[in-house]
């Protein structure tokens, strides 16, 4: 069933907007409220699929119901409602992010076909709401330990600004997982975040990588080439490992982050961009920096926000929901059934000197359901899981 709300102050036009609507399919639930407050109220308590409004009513216009019922219900196309053909009026409606814009007596076929393409858009949203949750679940950070929580709530506080952060924390612990959340709850998630492993990339070519290239400008570049800066604009870029990026690539991620624009190697030419940099790596930088490897002022530019995600020694108390996360993620990538564990292999796998971090637990986890029975036991942990 689909839920729609009629906010409209005169009895007479409610009830013919009702009958239209209600008579057009049985799957149509139609409501009413006879002012702007009482149709908040009724969004506030109810979750409504359409909401078609008049803009003319006393006690609140209608144009003050659009903008507070976007605040807290944007996914909710509204439909405006008004005896004024105005232009200007029906401009600004949409500025607002009203759906659409009708004029009394409205037309009977664009009355119908709006609800329609309203609805419509409301089940589209929703959908792409669920495929966005199921696509973050492959960043999913699983963990209830007092570290975990409290990594998860400076995400929470800081993903809407656009402060650079700082990720720390040894190989295999998560960064790029923080990483993905901070962009994920930004505003920046409908734009791309580019990932650059700063430490896989020659010296030689990270520059051209950042920020591209003009042809001629060395040996190999055949052609103009975009960087990534300029690939994330709008975006965010992941810096991993920077704590192995060169001095003078360096110098023009400073640069960048001072001036919001960038130049192509080999051109003079200044290009504007506007991203978010994330920042991660397994080096002491002040450490780096006092051997003269790491640029202070580039710290200070990327440490607005320092993260430190924990080795997996340090939060033990996750170690079972992690197995349970990576048993039933094997499962459904390998189409096999999910294996259990014993409490006995549970408590010796948490007694595990996990130096290679999650990735190590998460690799272990996937030789067990393998080569173990169809309940692991302690034996099968000493079998398989031995260093």
């Amino acid at each position: 069933m689909s839920k729609i709300l009629i906010i409209e102050d005169e009895s007479a036009i409610r009830r013919v907007l009702k009958k239209i609507i209600s008579e057009e399919s049985d799957t149509y639930l139609v409501d009413e409220a006879e002012d702007g407050l009482e149709g908040i109220e009724k969004v506030q308590k109810e979750d409504f699929d359409l909401i078609l409004c008049d803009i003319k009513m006393p006690k609140m216009d209608g144009m003050e119901v659009l903008e507070k019922i976007k605040k807290v219900k944007p996914e909710i196309p509204i439909v405006m409602i008004s005896g004024h053909g105005d232009l200007e009026l029906a401009v600004n409606t949409m500025r607002l992010g009203a759906f659409d814009y009708i004029s009394k007596p409205p037309d009977l076929n664009r009355l119908l076909n709006t609800v329609r393409n309203a609805l419509d858009r409301k089940e589209l949203v929703v959908e792409n709401k669920r495929l966005k949750k199921k696509v973050s679940k492959k960043y999913e950070m699983v963990g209830e330990s007092d570290a975990i929580v409290h990594i998860k709530s400076i995400i929470e506080k800081v993903a809407i600004t656009d402060a650079r952060v700082l990720i720390t924390g040894p190989n295999g612990t998560g960064k790029e997982l923080v990483a993905h959340w901070l962009h994920e709850k930004s505003n920046r998630t409908k734009a791309p975040m580019i990932e650059v492993n700063c430490a896989a990339i020659p010296s030689e070519l990270i520059e051209s990588e950042l920020f591209g290239h003009v042809k001629g400008s060395f040996t190999g570049a055949n052609k103009d080439r975009a960087g990534k800066f300029e690939a994330a604009n709008g975006g965010t870029v992941f810096l991993d490992e920077i704590g192995d990026m060169s001095l003078s690539a360096q110098a023009k991620v400073l640069r960048a982050l001072q001036e919001n624009k960038i130049s192509r190697v080999g051109s003079d030419k200044d290009i504007k961009v506007d991203v978010r940099v994330v920042a991660a790596t397994n080096k002491d930088l002040k450490k780096e920096i006092s051997e003269g490897r790491f640029r202070e002022d580039l710290y200070h530019r990327l440490a607005v926000i320092l993260i430190k995600v924990p080795a997996l020694n340090e939060r033990r108390e996750d170690i079972p929901l992690l197995i349970q996360f990576f048993a039933n993620k094997i499962s459904e990538e390998q189409g096999v059934a999910v294996k259990t564990f014993s409490k006995e292999a549970m408590d010796l796998l948490q007694q595990y000197d996990w130096t290679g971090n999650i990735r190590e637990l998460r690799n272990v986890v996937e030789r067990l359901l393998i080569l173990g029975e169809s309940e692991i036991s302690k034996t099968d942990v000493s079998l398989f899981a031995s260093k």
